[in-house]
């Protein structure tokens, strides 16, 4: 049976609106998700953001991307992108380059090495997810994507 979220978080008082406890149930839900995402991903080395960037970088290809469109790009903003790609750039998981036409940029593209290890997360990845949501069917999952496009539209 699943438990209220009142009495998960051991609330004694009705929440003040539907609102309210939207909010918290959706705030809760993500920290559960996001913690276990970063207990998976601790097991090959690499933290959540680490694991988005180089799936920007394998969907940008051959050009890859400069610092501020990776940035734009993530799922959680990580305010010091330059950072993180100094320590994956130290893995060998990408390479960055000055371009010829401007030299202020530089572009981050995906190594061999980063295309290896995020081939070797796919299926595992793919398993995780459905272990954590795979329980609630088709067509209740694209509830709750429609929902939650819904309120990402709304928050901005």
């Amino acid at each position: 049976m699943t438990r209220s979220l009142q009495d998960e978080i051991k609330q004694t008082r009705p929440f003040s609106s539907l609102e309210e406890e939207a909010c918290l149930a959706l705030q809760l839900t993500a920290d559960r998700l996001s913690r276990r995402g970063v207990e998976m991903l601790k097991q090959h080395g690499l933290s959540p953001a680490q694991y988005n960037t180089l799936r920007i970088l394998r969907g940008a290809g051959a050009a890859g991307l400069a610092c501020s469109e990776i940035g734009e790009r993530m799922i959680n903003r990580d305010p010091d992108v330059t950072r993180m790609l100094d320590r994956l750039e130290r893995r060998d998981l990408v390479q960055r380059s000055r371009e010829q036409q401007d030299r202020r940029v530089i572009t981050t593209r995906i190594s061999p090495e980063g295309l290896d290890l995020l081939k070797r997360l796919d299926k595992p990845m793919e398993q995780f997810n459905k272990e954590l949501l795979g329980d609630l069917g088709e067509n209740r999952l694209k509830s709750l994507i429609r929902l939650l496009d819904a309120v990402r539209e709304i928050a901005g």
